[in-house]
């Protein structure tokens, strides 16, 4: 077995070290000083012609996307505990939220925070005020999107939620608040917390 994430820590390929380390599995890093281009280099754009992190190889298996990423390693290295089984009736609603961080929440407080106009009929997010309510609705009584049972889902969605949050992208309803805070005691999400800070640090990023 063999994982490679092409990687900065300012990026979404932040939140895949986070799957990575709920999953357990030995992986190796890459650094992309996208502040100098290099996600646009040709060696870069032959695995990912959208010149974008996340970027993972699995096994020689090339595979771009957030969701997509975060669907693929759970089925292949949790089946069945951070991954619903394939016939698990669960798995509906595992594949609703795990999706709709980057479908909907992510453009959707793009576009509000960019005064874009839309019609609601017209874009996944449909309006600013139905986007939260849904949100409310997918963490309900929690702790966790599949109530007890905390799935990549969570890493997925949850960390959308909390980027968002962080940078006052969506509204700090309360239940919001307090999903990102039982996120942010997982202690797979410490150690990558931890682990894109190093590399920030090593790479003198931002200062």
């Amino acid at each position: 077995m063999s994982i490679k994430l092409y990687h900065h820590p300012w990026s979404r390929a932040a939140n895949v070290i986070w799957m990575l380390e709920e999953l357990g599995v030995p992986y190796e890093l890459e650094f992309v000083d996208i502040q100098k281009g290099a996600q646009k280099a040709p060696s870069f754009l032959a695995l990912n012609p959208m010149g974008k992190l996340p970027t993972l190889v699995d096994d020689g298996v090339v595979l771009t996307e957030s969701a997509a990423i975060a669907l693929w390693l759970a089925d292949r290295y949790s089946l069945g505990n951070l991954a619903p089984a394939l016939d698990d009736p669960a798995r509906a609603t595992y594949y609703r939220w795990i999706l709709f961080g980057p479908s909907v929440i992510e453009p959707g407080a793009t576009a509000h925070a960019g005064k874009w106009e839309v019609r609601p009929g017209a874009v996944g997010w449909g309006t600013w005020e139905s986007m939260h309510d849904t949100i409310e609705h997918a963490i309900g009584d929690g702790p966790w999107l599949l109530g007890d049972r905390f799935t990549m889902a969570d890493v997925c969605f949850g960390g959308t939620v909390g980027f968002m949050l962080q940078f006052d992208m969506i509204e700090k309803r309360p239940s919001f608040v307090a999903y990102a805070e039982r996120l942010a005691t997982r202690e797979a999400r410490q150690r990558s917390n931890a682990i894109n800070q190093r590399i920030t640090a090593e790479h003198h990023i931002g200062g």
